[in-house]
């Protein structure tokens, strides 16, 4: 494979991350509406953590698990904020 044809297949993952990223702070907000009904916090550290493990012991690399836990950190921080704007000032 040349440079651009890589790059090219980069950018249709690119796509498909941008796609996947959107679907699951989709599914993030349904779970915010539920949490907010049944007066839960938007903050639950012992499913973060279970996802963390999951992902480092399905991780094949070639990135290393402190880097998957890195990344998902990053998006659920930003699902559970998205929670939070979604459910603020409704309380």
């Amino acid at each position: 494979m040349t440079i651009d044809e890589i790059r090219q297949e980069i950018d249709r993952l690119d796509s498909e991350l941008l796609r996947i990223f959107n679907e699951r702070a989709s599914l993030a907000l349904k779970i915010g509406e539920i949490k907010k009904g049944l007066d839960l916090p938007v903050y639950d550290p012992a499913r973060e953590k279970r996802i963390f493990t999951r992902m480092s012991a399905e991780n094949s690399g070639p990135l290393d698990d402190q880097a998957i836990v890195r990344l998902f950190e990053r998006v659920v921080d930003e699902s559970r904020r998205l929670e939070r704007i979604n459910t603020a000032g409704d309380h």
